[in-house]
């Protein structure tokens, strides 16, 4: 039974590796007991490990708004990790909404929410998925901490390496800056609002403490690895042309187009201090992720 000093948390998306290393931050940085945590997942058997040390697994489909009430039973705070519905259009938002109004059935008392830096006004293609989870809970009867996270360090994964092998980096978002931070950073912030005993609502944005340019990117990459890394600036149209070309989907080609766009209108470029003050950390530097990251920027494809 929990008590106020003591409530039940609740992860969705715990297979994930977002939801994942919350998780163990709950369980191995701020030492909650396994008995205080529901994990949920589309597959429970793949978390077996966590079951078996003491954590609640149960299934959760959020497709099938119904079965969400159940699985959301007995959590007194549940973090909602944004799905990765992103193919068709509004199924996230859909599924979202899903999940807050089966929070509020359940009888949470407060839910923690991964969205993304200025969600009102972001040119990201998804941003109206997370505004419109936004207004959601700020509409229902539950607590709430909304955590826009910045970009995460690891999506540089998704551009360097063929950038390096290549020897060029295209990229429509000009000038414009990133205030990158490493996931398991986010990780660490989202277990800690979690835990917290804060039931004021509250909007926190996860950013690292400085913003960075393609070019400041590609500069350390290139002292990193030895290898020559030109940036070369290309419009929007040539980049969703480049991505088509090379078989992404129409609908993805326009996803990614759309980062660049946002990094050059400056939606991800603002820097904050809201992660020290919730976690009591400074957050991994670009020079010391791109250090012990060296390998996953020099993976071939």
């Amino acid at each position: 039974m929990s008590t106020p000093s003591s409530p039940t948390l609740l992860v969705t998306g715990a297979s994930g590796q977002l939801g994942g290393a919350v998780v163990r931050h709950l369980l191995d940085t701020l030492k909650v007991p396994a008995e205080r945590l529901i994990v949920t997942t589309r597959s429970p058997d793949g978390l077996a490990d966590l079951a078996a040390r003491g954590v609640t697994v149960r299934a959760a489909d959020f497709d099938q708004p119904d079965s969400l009430v159940a699985a959301f039973a007995g959590a007194d705070r549940l973090l909602l990790v944004s799905t990765d519905a992103l193919m068709e259009p509004g199924k996230r938002l859909t599924q979202h909404r899903a999940a807050v109004q089966a929070a509020v059935d359940a009888g949470v008392k407060h839910v923690v929410y991964t969205s993304l830096p200025s969600a009102d006004t972001s040119h990201v293609s998804f941003a109206p998925d997370h505004w419109g989870t936004e207004q959601a809970l700020s509409a229902s009867t539950l607590g709430w901490t909304i955590l826009r996270n910045a970009w995460y360090f690891e999506n540089l994964a998704y551009s360097v390496p063929g950038a390096l092998t290549s020897g060029e980096w295209a990229t429509a978002a000009g000038e414009g800056r990133i205030a990158y931070i490493a996931r398991d950073d986010l990780a660490r912030a989202a277990a800690a609002a979690l835990a917290s005993d804060s039931n004021e609502n509250q909007v926190l944005t996860l950013t690292g403490e400085q913003a960075w340019s393609a070019r400041d990117v590609a500069s350390r990459v290139s002292a990193l690895t030895g290898k020559p890394l030109a940036v070369l600036d290309i419009t929007q149209e040539q980049l969703i042309g480049g991505l088509t070309a090379h078989g992404f989907p129409p609908v993805l080609a326009d996803v990614f187009a759309s980062f660049d766009a946002a990094t050059a209108a400056g939606d991800l470029g603002a820097v904050t201090d809201d992660y020290a003050r919730l976690t009591g950390q400074s957050p991994t530097t670009l020079d010391a992720w791109l250090q012990a990251n060296v390998d996953l920027l020099t993976k071939a494809h």
